[in-house]
């Protein structure tokens, strides 16, 4: 299973009929934090006429939706803003767009345009990455076999979450639970059998 996020956090603008619309892109874990970036850029942005947002947060299939006009016409802003994020598969983001009113009204098919092409060029800006549901495992191993083993566990698209070092090394790493067998079979050659892999709990977790 797995869904995409934001690349990073980023912003773009666009202008329509001297109206400026700035689209901020922040990653998010929940909804508290998702509002608490809009109110930021609320503060930040006071001389601005609207901050209209639109956030996606949680894996499919029901990500928690939400969106909000802030004084545009009912379903100009916000909506679109959503289905842009939404027709992107994009989640754990939320998409802030502050318009500066440049005396042109736009009507209501130019502002669902504008908004919803502010935020198509911000996640142009930022690009995506891939999530993907993943166990943690934990592998002890000795010095003498350890940047093999981290080597070839890379090589194979395992990803090393950690390595730490003590009387023996020990890596965290993430991947599939279907892939088990493929690592245990990695580790018993790099190994010689000397180390075992340990299974923790299930993530999502950031994989390209």
């Amino acid at each position: 299973m797995h869904y995409l996020t934001i690349g990073r956090d980023g912003a773009a603008e666009i202008e329509e009929k001297r109206s400026r619309f700035l689209c901020t892109l922040a990653r998010v874990d929940d909804e508290a934090e998702a509002r608490a970036v809009v109110e930021r850029l609320r503060k930040q942005h006071w001389d601005a006429r609207h901050t209209c947002s639109a956030f996606r947060i949680g894996p499919p299939p029901q990500p928690v939706e939400r969106s909000n006009d802030d004084g545009e016409p009912a379903g100009t802003a916000g909506a679109p803003m959503l289905e842009v994020l939404r027709g992107a598969d994009v989640s754990d983001t939320v998409a802030v767009v502050t318009r500066w009113f440049g005396g042109t009204l736009l009507g209501a098919g130019g502002l669902v345009r504008a908004y919803s092409d502010a935020v198509r060029a911000a996640l142009a800006e930022v690009g995506t990455l891939r999530r993907e549901l993943v166990r943690e495992y934990r592998i002890e191993v000795a010095y003498d076999a350890a940047g093999r083993l981290e080597t070839d566990l890379r090589s194979a698209g395992v990803s090393v979450l950690e390595t730490s070092y003590d009387t023996a090394v020990t890596l965290r790493i993430g991947a599939p639970p279907a892939e088990e067998k493929r690592i245990e079979t990695l580790l018993a050659e790099v190994t010689a059998g000397a180390s075992v892999l340990v299974p923790g709990k299930d993530q999502w977790a950031d994989v390209s």
